[in-house]
């Protein structure tokens, strides 16, 4: 947990800020971040720039955006809530009859008290989203009602911008976790994966060890990832795990949904099976997913010419919550129970990471004596202390041959076999270290 800080307080500070594709509330929302993680690092990359297959588009902020009736009255004002303005809305400012406005107003027949959440990042548009019971009165008005329109925005040169923080680790083999920054006032689908990411980010820059480099990425969704992908090809070959953060505070279980590699691959994917032994010994259910190419950005990671190992851990998935996509992805959708409990879990995915390895046993005919070693006495004083012994030969049991290293099998595979917590395999294997029986 951040220190002196709740995760849905941290949430709540974000939310109102006019994040989208690009633009100021994108800096303003990795400073804060900032504020936490010291060695936050934002890139700025122009506008124009190539970035594999795509192009750094326009930068595009707004001011103030609102439809007036006749009587100047505001029925629409996108200073109430972010959501009534269509995301990269061109600028406007002309009266137009309700006929003509209509055509740019959306809306969410089955669920008339919510804004929907559009944006138009490629297209010369605008629009407004609305509740539609206010449509619904306005349309009482009749065609030819006249009103003032006005989105008071700019769309031009400027940079996309994403923040980027490097734990340095024992090793360059790095540990990737990404979360988009691109969405408005939406509480779970964006925001829940930037605090736990951010919190997540701050347990680890606080560790004396880490065998893993990490780096954590807050990116606005597809363009982002190709741009840091794009600028980061030294990067990519050392990556050996990853994962994207997103819908982590609703009220649902745990979803996850496997890497390409892990998917596809001839072996699984290390990520994907530390994230099912992690929820599993925590006692969480956990529904597991196979690699799809749409979703969050795990589709950038894993495109085909990158095939790297990285997951997607949510709770309940992107558009599968009716709240999803619209006004009400509110603060109150998301607790702070559920985001620390997602962070727990993360902590847990990292820990199997930094401790899971492959041992030799280095006495592999017959069983070694343990009590002469006094192994056995070592355990006495332990609550766990059967468990324990058991996971001292399944550790032995499952390690290589001197002569045939590959044969052995690693921690997680021990854990996967022997249905024993991780945590009390890696504590029985260092045991054994100490004592000379595996190496």
């Amino acid at each position: 947990m951040l220190p002196d800080l709740h995760l849905h307080n941290l949430a709540a500070r974000l939310y109102p800020l006019r994040r989208s594709l690009t633009g100021d509330g994108v800096r303003a929302t990795l400073a804060v971040l900032a504020e936490r993680l010291p060695s936050l690092e934002q890139h700025e990359v122009p506008t124009g720039t190539p970035v594999l297959d795509w192009t750094v588009p326009d930068e595009w902020n707004w001011k103030a955006a609102w439809v007036a009736d006749a009587e100047g009255r505001r029925v629409v004002d996108a200073t109430e809530h972010g959501l009534h303005l269509v995301g990269y809305s061109v600028p406007v400012r002309q009266r137009m009859t309700w006929a003509e406005l209509k055509p740019h107003l959306h809306t969410l027949p089955d669920q008339s008290d919510a804004i929907p959440y559009r944006t138009a990042y490629y297209a010369q548009t605008w629009g407004f989203c609305l509740r539609h019971r206010t449509v619904l009165d306005l349309d009482a008005r009749g065609d030819e009602a006249e009103y003032e329109v006005v989105i008071d925005a700019t769309r031009g040169p400027g940079a996309l911008t994403y923040g980027e923080v490097v734990l340095p680790g024992e090793t360059e083999e790095t540990v990737l976790i990404s979360a988009h920054v691109c969405h408005p006032m939406l509480a779970n689908d964006n925001l829940s994966g930037l605090v736990v990411a951010a919190a997540l980010a701050e347990q680890l820059a606080a560790r004396a060890q880490r065998c893993y480099t990490y780096r954590f990425v807050w990116a606005p969704g597809t363009v982002g990832a190709i741009t840091w992908l794009a600028r980061n090809e030294a990067v990519v070959p050392t990556i050996r795990h990853g994962l994207i953060l997103a819908n982590l505070g609703d009220a649902g279980g745990f979803t996850y949904k496997q890497s390409r590699l892990g998917t596809f691959g001839q072996t699984p994917a290390e990520i994907d099976r530390a994230v099912a032994v992690a929820l599993r010994d925590a006692g969480e259910a956990l529904d597991v997913r196979p690699f799809i190419p749409y979703g969050y950005d795990e589709r950038q990671y894993g495109s085909p010419g990158f095939n790297l190992p990285v997951g997607c851990l949510t709770r309940t998935p992107y558009g599968e919550y009716p709240e999803y996509h619209t006004s009400a992805d509110d603060l109150d959708f998301i607790s702070e129970a559920q985001l620390q409990g997602a962070l727990a879990r993360l902590t847990d995915v990292i820990d199997i990471l930094e401790a899971n390895r492959r041992l030799i046993n280095l006495h592999p005919y017959g069983e070694p004596q343990l009590g002469r070693r006094r192994l056995y006495r070592a355990l006495g004083g332990l609550p766990d202390a059967p468990l324990q012994q058991q996971a001292m030969l399944w550790v032995l049991n499952l390690s290589a041959t001197p002569g045939a290293p590959e044969d052995g099998f690693d921690l997680l595979a021990v854990a996967e076999r022997s249905g024993l917590p991780f945590r009390t395999l890696a504590a029985a294997a260092d045991l054994l270290e100490r004592h000379d029986l595996v190496a």
